[in-house]
This record gives C-alpha cells, structure tokens and sequence, in this order.
C-alpha cells in the first residue's frame, strides 16, 4: 500500500479518546513528534518517553496515518544477563517490550490492543533482525535507544521509507552497554539537528513519586 493510499483514508470523525491524557510539556512532543519524520525523545527516568511515544504510534494507526507499529528496542539489560529464554520470538521479547505494553494497555482498551498485535498490525522486530527490511507507512517506536550502538543506530535508521514516522526513546544517563561510548544515541542526538524532519525533544517533568528524581539528581551528581 502507498503512502498516498493512507493519507486519503476516512480519519474518524472525533479524536481518539485514550483512557489517560498528556500533560502541556507532552503534548507540545506529540505536536513536535507529529510534524517530524525521526525524533528523539530524551528524558530522565519516569519523564513518560515510552508513553508519549505509544501514544503517538496507537493515535497515527487508529486514525489510519500509518498501515502499522513496530515496535523495537535492543537485547541489553542492566545488571546481570538473564541469559538463554525459551519460547516463541514473542516469549524472548517479552522482557524487553514489557514496558512498551504496559504504556499501551494504561492508554487503550487492551482488548483493542491485543487484537492489533494478533492481527500483526502491532508487530516487534529484534534489533538484530532489522537489517533487509523496509517500513513505509509505518511508525517505528524505539525504546531504550541509548544501548543502540553506533553499527546498529545506522542501519535502523536506514529502514525508514516513504510516510513513515520513526521515534527514540532514551536517557543518556541509562546506558547499560559494556562500552558507554559505543552509544549512537548520544551522536544522532548532537549531530543530526540541522537534518530537514530531525528533532529532539526533551521531557523535563517527572511522572512518578518525586523522592524518583531527588534520587536521581544524587546519582548524576556522584557519577563518574
């Protein structure tokens, strides 16, 4: 399907009533979001990133903006390896996606939700298997991008085609890889701003109990 073929589609007739409602600051991402092709969304620990961002993604497939979701974030954790997971590709990503769900499941009816993933117009793809696929007309959500490598941020970046919408989401502060300056998140971050339909949207307020960010502050505070 063209990208024309999905901006001509009937758009509802009343927005899409989400169960819960951004606040100013996410809002004014959603616009910056909406009026870019790739945007970064940057923010310390319980800013709502993940949440803006599915929000977006459920707001553009609902209202037949783009043919489908993907969602995506890299296999790294913080702390220790989980190791090998048994199960179907789904059952390996559980962990990792857990999050990008929870968001979409405290925004929409997750029955609705389930059925668009059933359906595949919901669909996770491992990072590692990115490369040989092109997404047109679609929103690409990624989560945790600050463990994306250099390598790795230049080939997603390189799937993008016609009338997609592609957002990361990530905190310089958060990465878990071996190798800090392996991150691509922080170059794309200071080196694509001149870049026609590249943003970078910073989340100031925090969402969840303010002893979260007084906690924060002394942990940036004392890092090497």
């Amino acid at each position: 399907m063209n990208e024309n073929t999905y901006s001509e589609k009937r758009k509802p007739k009343n927005p899409i009533k989400f169960l819960l409602h951004l606040n100013e600051e996410q809002k004014q991402a959603k616009s910056q979001i909406l009026n870019s092709k790739i945007s970064v969304l940057k923010g310390q620990a319980g800013s709502g990133k993940s949440l803006v961002a599915a929000q977006v993604a459920l707001d553009m497939l609902f209202t037949h903006q783009v043919e489908k979701i993907i969602l995506t974030r890299p296999a790294v954790t913080s702390g220790e390896d989980i190791g090998f997971l048994p199960g179907s590709k789904d059952d390996k990503l559980a962990p990792y996606t857990a999050a990008i769900y929870d968001n979409m499941y405290r925004l929409y009816n997750k029955e609705k939700i389930d059925k668009e993933l059933q359906n595949g117009t919901i669909e996770v793809i491992p990072l590692a298997f990115m490369r040989g696929r092109n997404f047109t007309n679609y929103c690409i959500v990624v989560d945790e991008a600050q463990n994306i490598t250099h390598r790795q941020m230049e080939l997603l970046l390189g799937r993008m085609c016609n009338g997609s919408k592609m957002i990361l989401c990530g905190d310089t502060a958060q990465i878990d890889l071996k190798d800090k300056k392996q991150s691509g998140f922080h170059f794309i971050s200071n080196n694509f701003k001149e870049v026609p339909g590249f943003s970078v949207i910073q989340l100031r307020t925090n969402h969840r109990d303010p002893i979260v960010e007084k906690i924060l502050e002394i942990y940036k505070e004392h890092s090497d």
